[in-house]
């Protein structure tokens, strides 16, 4: 009896459904549930060419990384979690366990949660109940703030003090339903090294890292009620000193100290036998009291009425911690540098990696320009609608019986930052466009003219058509300048803290350098006034491009490549970033793999990001398993983007792993007109050699797209261009079926694996 096999299809970004995956219009779900599901077509509907022992099926895991709305709106809002937490995943491979790297990710993503609650405390406490609510002419017809001015001002402090709460809740919230849709699904025993210390893609529990999350969103939040808690104390001492704001104050104090050595703390304790260490959660619960205990202390001590109001200005405090957190993220970036720059001296792929092993520190001063260009946008458009239209700024006099609304200089120097860093980064791309365009067509016109010789003259247009995509193609390959400037202006930028220290602002500055109060310095006031409008059109753009990406397939697809990249690796440094679907995935793909190559074979065949998840997937996989695997990538970015980006989790030694273990059954397809995917191995072409030697130059199989610049004589117009998608439609997909089929090692028994129609 011959065994059966199954050709298991992965979709990736494009998130296809059942139907379109399977090219069938009935599917039946046969495992898993509507988040991430198993599909076959029904039986007894439709007529297939196959044979009955070769079956396909379809892994849809779209629905984990959410829908459209959600996706947006967590782009916009968690993007700077997100961002952080991929900085330490990008790191270069040293086959150490990362070093400094990963404390100082970690320190950095706390300093990010201590941002995002001191927005709302500048928002809440300082513009609304410091500012303007003792300030008549900003409670003028506005009865939803008016009530705030018959309570004293500690009390009113105190109410105002439970919005940071509350939004700090709701991310909390948020990760802990995600997690429970989502992560702690355990992981299938998989093959490890009980030798190397990196942390390694293949060991045990890799995919389960819940608890790890459990510990770091107790930490995060300890440290959002420990900046509230200092921020409102603060105050306090300054209107009314008590020995009793002291002691609560130096408790906070306490209370951050103490997250940040259980934040340099390893999270796992050293392992027993293989796979990884236990999660430590020694001195969580005692956080979590303590936390809570002091954050309930001082809301009733700010409760208590105090003395008669003191003149206003500023929230006493608030300003120089908003300067004080620059510049520790400041000083975490340039150690985040060096600790990048000394490993990379002793990695063997910095000189192959994308950003020559700088993706780390770029993507963290990523997540901090995102993080303070969103909190000062937040701050000055609640300023801008309570002063009547006016942005505060010390180069204008206020109007009168304009309300004296004045937000930290930080923000001011964030603001002026965020506009040049946007100017000069779009100035980059463009050169950097029009500089390769030249390089890129040429190299373009030699693809297509060996793909399409000789075409007739009404054919030469479309031949100018697949010349321009296969350009396009290929300028994310030369792009990386563009980062390294963003990275530098980043540095640029938080170099100006010593200048936040002192309360000098970009008009206060330009006032000094010129020694009048002119038109350098007005000028430099319209420039600030322009950054906070940029920063907003740019949080604007980011909810417009998430909305429309859906109705493009070329934006859903760029959109979805950073989205899926971001939300691939597991949440190690930042508990509010966005879940981790492959905590799912990958131990839902192992077991369902398992259990299928216990009664005949498997085909893994992944497109896209989902050839991302098939090999995560075969790294996890029992050894007695794997003789019976293949696996059929196609348009895939392993190498084009993990490899380069992520080379210490899938760069080329990992790529290598995973051919080795399954014993070089892999297809690769690939296409130049491919934005996304590409070789894995070795990039050659018809007629070339392949570049690299043995069975991983047999891997990579190129594909001509599109298959004629001509109007075939049974059809209306020339063959599409596919690009990206679809794959499965092709011929040479088939092909590639086939041949794997008949070299699945199924032999045991008496069996032998069936053939597909054509196959030899």
């Amino acid at each position: 009896m011959a065994h059966e096999v199954v050709e298991l299809r992965i979709h990736g970004v494009s998130g296809a459904s059942a139907e379109a995956l399977l090219d069938h219009p009935v599917v039946i779900r046969v495992a898993g549930d509507d988040n991430a599901g198993f599909y076959r077509p029904r039986p007894g509907f439709g007529i297939s060419d196959r044979p009955q022992a070769l079956r396909v099926e379809a892994y849809r895991w779209g629905a984990l990384t959410a829908g459209g709305a959600v996706r947006t709106l967590s782009l916009l809002f968690l993007l700077p979690f997100m961002l952080v937490n991929l900085a330490v995943w990008t790191r270069p491979a040293t086959g150490g366990a990362g070093g400094l790297v990963g404390p100082i990710c970690r320190l950095l993503a706390a300093t990010l949660t201590a941002a995002f609650v001191l927005s709302f405390v500048g928002v809440t406490i300082d513009i609304i109940g410091w500012q303007c609510v003792p300030y008549q002419p900003c409670l003028a017809g506005r009865g939803y703030l008016s009530w705030l001015s018959d309570l004293p001002l500690g009390p009113r402090l105190a109410l105002l003090a439970l919005v940071p709460v509350a939004a700090l809740r709701l991310l909390w919230w948020l990760g802990e339903r995600s997690a429970r849709a989502f992560e702690a699904f355990p992981a299938a025993h998989g093959q490890d090294r009980t030798s190397g210390g990196e942390d390694r893609v293949d060991t045990p529990g890799f995919w389960n890292d819940a608890l790890v999350v459990h510990r770091l969103r107790a930490i995060h939040v300890a440290v959002g009620l420990g900046v509230l808690d200092a921020s409102l104390l603060g105050t306090l001492i300054y209107v009314y000193p008590t020995p009793v704001a002291y002691l609560l104050f130096g408790a906070a104090w306490v209370l951050l100290a103490a997250c940040a050595v259980l934040l340099c703390w390893p999270a796992r304790t050293a392992p027993d036998g293989p796979g990884r260490g236990p999660v430590d959660l020694r001195g969580i619960r005692p956080l979590r009291v303590a936390a809570t205990v002091v954050t309930l202390l001082t809301l009733a001590y700010s409760a208590v009425p105090l003395e008669p109001e003191p003149p206003h200005g500023q929230l006493p405090g608030y300003q120089g911690a908003v300067a004080g957190l620059v510049a520790v993220q400041a000083a975490l970036l340039v150690a985040l540098v060096g600790a990048v720059l000394h490993q990379r001296r002793r990695s063997p792929t910095a000189g192959t990696s994308w950003l020559g092993g700088l993706a780390a520190p770029i993507f963290a001063a990523m997540a901090v320009a995102a993080s303070y260009g969103f909190a000062a946008a937040l701050v000055y458009r609640i300023a801008d609608l309570l002063d009547r239209g006016e942005i505060p700024n010390p180069a204008r006099p206020d109007h009168p019986g304009a309300p004296p609304l004045e937000p930290p200089v930080s923000y001011r120097w964030a603001a002026l930052a965020g506009l040049v860093t946007v100017l000069v980064v779009a100035a980059t791309v463009l050169w950097r466009i029009a500089v390769t365009r030249r390089r890129r067509r040429r190299m373009a016109e030699g693809i297509v003219r060996r793909d399409f010789p000789d075409p007739p003259p009404e054919a030469l247009s479309r031949r100018v058509d697949v010349r321009e995509i296969v350009a396009r193609a290929a300028i994310a390959e030369h792009l990386g300048p563009v980062f390294t400037v963003f990275l530098v202006l980043s540095v640029l930028g938080v170099a100006t803290v010593a200048l936040d220290l002192i309360g000098i602002g970009p008009s206060e500055l330009a006032r000094r350098l010129t020694g009048s109060d002119g038109t350098t310095t007005t000028r430099v006031a319209l420039l600030t006034d322009v950054g906070m409008y940029v920063i907003g059109l740019v949080a604007l753009g980011i909810i417009v491009l998430g909305l429309f990406s859906y109705r493009s397939d070329e934006t859903r697809r760029t959109v979805a490549v950073i989205w899926d990249l971001g939300t691939f690796w597991p949440r190690t440094v930042h508990p509010f970033a966005p879940p981790c679907y492959a905590e799912r995935a990958v131990p839902e793909l192992a077991k369902r793999i398992t259990a299928l190559a216990r009664r005949g074979g498997v085909i893994l065949s992944g497109h896209s990001h989902g050839s991302v998840l098939a090999a995560a997937t075969l790294l996890q996989l029992p050894a007695e398993v794997l003789p019976r695997v293949a696996l059929l990538t196609h348009g895939s970015p392993l190498h084009r983007v993990y490899a380069r980006l992520c080379p210490a989790f899938f760069g080329d030694p990992t790529l290598h792993e995973v051919g080795e273990r399954i014993g070089w059954r892999w297809v690769n397809l690939w296409r130049d007109t491919d934005s996304v995917g590409g070789p894995l191995f070795s990039p050659h072409r018809p007629g070339e050699s392949p570049r690299v030697g043995g069975p991983a130059g047999t891997v990579d199989r190129r594909l001509v797209d599109p298959r004629g610049i001509t109007v075939p004589p049974d059809d209306t117009v020339p063959p599409p261009i596919n690009r990206h998608w679809p794959y499965h439609t092709d011929e040479a997909y088939e092909a590639a079926v086939r041949e794997l089929v008949g070299r699945l090692e199924l032999t045991t028994g008496g069996g032998r694996a069936p053939t597909a129609p054509g196959g030899a």
